[in-house]
């Protein structure tokens, strides 16, 4: 098959899923209403017993993490989406016709992408309500805002995979939720790991949402407490954000497509 008409597969699939939104406007309750509440909640909430160095704002610091909470929480979709699909029949009539097989996952995985940035606009949009502002050029807050959607892609990847192990989509949310609420929650998104017990922090320093997290901070010019402790991806965090980025796609995107081929498969 062309490259030109795998393609033009991926782009119809992702407009199906764009369309299938439009019509469920409630299916994007997760990085429309999610965001704000968790965005407000937090700050005024939990920044409130809060204590960030040298006197910073907790609101300030905040919302790199509420990126990377509500992103990464929200990726969850994916998982549901295509174990959806899977359950429906819809795949099945989709391999009845000459299309590009990995179609429906690209499709899936960039439809994905594209709510993740709407995610991640309302969540900045909040933070700016509640008083948040960077502190960098408008390049390096691109950049601080565009390194979490690079990190949203690969953990669709890997939540395509959760999709497929799953038989339903009730059973992909539940264990989507057990992975990736502990990853958003055992990381430097909401407080500052140097107090937390020693073991708990050397998983906090060394997760992939503290990375991107702590990336994010020092591009957007906000408090990043990260910057002293002396775990490696604390101390080069873009670079470790996209070490981990790049490894998710190439980890998870492979095993997604040989696991829709082992459920698709006559």
């Amino acid at each position: 098959m062309s490259a030109s008409r795998a393609v033009r597969d991926v782009a119809v699939l992702t407009t199906r899923n764009l369309i299938h939104i439009r019509r469920e406007p409630l299916r994007l309750s997760d990085v429309t209403i999610q965001p704000v509440l968790f965005t407000l909640l937090f700050i005024y909430v939990l920044g409130a017993g809060v204590v960030i160095a040298h006197g910073a704002s907790y609101t300030q610091y905040a919302i790199a993490g509420l990126l990377a909470m509500n992103l990464t929480t929200s990726a969850i979709g994916t998982a549901v989406g295509l174990s959806d699909d899977l359950a429906s029949g819809v795949v099945d009539r989709f391999r009845t016709l000459p299309i590009w097989r990995p179609a429906v996952l690209v499709a899936r995985s960039l439809s994905d992408l594209m709510t993740a940035t709407l995610c991640a606009l309302i969540v900045v949009g909040t933070g700016a309500v509640a008083g948040w502002s960077p502190d960098a050029s408008l390049p390096s807050v691109v950049a601080g805002v565009a390194i979490f959607l690079v990190f949203a892609y690969g953990i669709s990847w890997a939540c395509a995979c959760i999709g497929l192990f799953s038989r339903d989509a009730e059973s992909s949310q539940g264990l989507g939720l057990v992975i990736l609420f502990p990853l958003a929650i055992v990381s430097n998104a909401l407080v500052p790991t140097e107090h937390m017990p020693a073991v708990i922090r050397a998983i906090a320093n060394w997760n992939p949402v503290s990375a991107v997290t702590a990336a994010s901070r020092r591009l957007l010019g906000n408090p990043n407490p990260a910057a002293g402790v002396h775990a490696w991806p604390m101390q080069h965090p873009v670079l470790a954000a996209l070490l981990w980025s790049l490894a998710l796609v190439a980890v998870f995107a492979p095993l997604a497509a040989r696991m829709y081929g082992s459920r698709t498969r006559d």
